[in-house]
């Protein structure tokens, strides 16, 4: 297993073949508004995790871009609305296909309200993840080894999580109802960054 950190952009053709990355995202925080996106970590299910470290004052990254929009490779998030809303804005690129292991642990863990990554990996894979390094300054010029180590532990196991809870889903007659609501993320998304971030526009009122 190997963390490979590139400034800027993925080289070309790094993901040639592959037909589904995992993918993440470190910001200067929460707001999709004010924090600017700096890191995007992703990984082919190999063991191996590739983070990007944005070049802010331009976030000219063509490869990464045709990756995120390659119709022949699935986008594996937790909580990818998200990060699919901070990819629109600084990259200008609609994120498709796309697959949210945070939504499909809600449709169906129904058991539990624990779907944060740390609990769905505990209980599936029964891995422990750290997460000593969520608040970190993610704009430094130069990363920590700790940083870089967290960065990649939330993209290494979305493989191994679709899978169980694919499963999951199949067992409880789930699985096209998840299926629609990832088709309907990039939407959400967009409704996210044009206003729409805190308002039901399906509820009655």
């Amino acid at each position: 297993m190997a963390n490979q950190l590139h400034r800027g952009d993925i080289p070309a053709g790094l993901f040639a073949g592959v037909t589904s990355v995992a993918i993440d995202s470190e910001t200067m925080g929460l707001s999709l508004t004010r924090d600017p996106l700096c890191l995007v970590q992703i990984s082919a299910g190999d063991g191996d995790a590739h983070i990007v470290q944005l070049d802010r004052a331009t976030y000219d990254c063509p490869n990464l871009k045709a990756l995120l929009t390659d119709p022949a490779v699935l986008k594996i998030f937790h909580f990818g609305r998200f990060d699919i809303a901070m990819f629109e804005r600084y990259l200008a690129v609609t994120t498709t296909p796309v697959w949210c292991t945070k939504i499909a642990s809600k449709l169906a863990r129904t058991y539990t309200d624990r779907h944060g990554l740390k609990d769905v990996c505990k209980e599936l894979l029964g891995v422990d993840l750290s997460k000593a390094q969520q608040s970190s300054d993610w704009g430094a010029a130069t990363l920590s080894a700790d940083q870089l180590a967290y960065a990649a532990s939330d993209v290494l196991h979305l493989h191994g999580l679709m899978t169980k809870l694919q499963a999951m889903l199949e067992r409880e007659g789930r699985h096209d109802l998840a299926r629609a609501c990832f088709d309907f993320l990039p939407q959400r998304a967009k409704l996210d960054l044009a206003g729409w971030e805190d308002i039901d526009i399906f509820a009655h009122s």
